[in-house]
């Protein structure tokens, strides 16, 4: 899930919030809302200052954010890690 977690809360958020993903990039102060349709697609994390921006704008207290992300975050090394550890020892075995 990962990423997927992280993406889902921020666009419910957003929508809450009654807001556009154009009016969030100008309060961020990004001059595209690409970056937050990003975020929003899972396609990228925000930098953490971002994340506690977000909170603020979408009137979320930061530790449920911060609890969000540090899952998001968790499951994506824990599947990265997986995956690194398993491959290794598939392609040993093949050797």
């Amino acid at each position: 899930m990962g990423l997927a977690r992280l993406s889902e809360f921020l666009k419910e958020k957003r929508v809450s919030a009654h807001m556009t993903q154009g009016q969030v990039a100008e309060i961020l102060g990004y001059t595209s809302p690409q970056f937050v349709s990003n975020w929003e697609r899972g396609m990228s994390y925000p930098p953490v200052e971002t994340l506690k921006q977000l909170a603020k704008i979408y009137d979320v207290k930061q530790e449920e954010v911060f609890q969000v992300f540090l899952k998001s975050s968790i499951e994506d090394m824990e599947k990265d890690l997986t995956e690194k550890f398993f491959h290794e020892r598939r392609r040993r075995r093949a050797q």
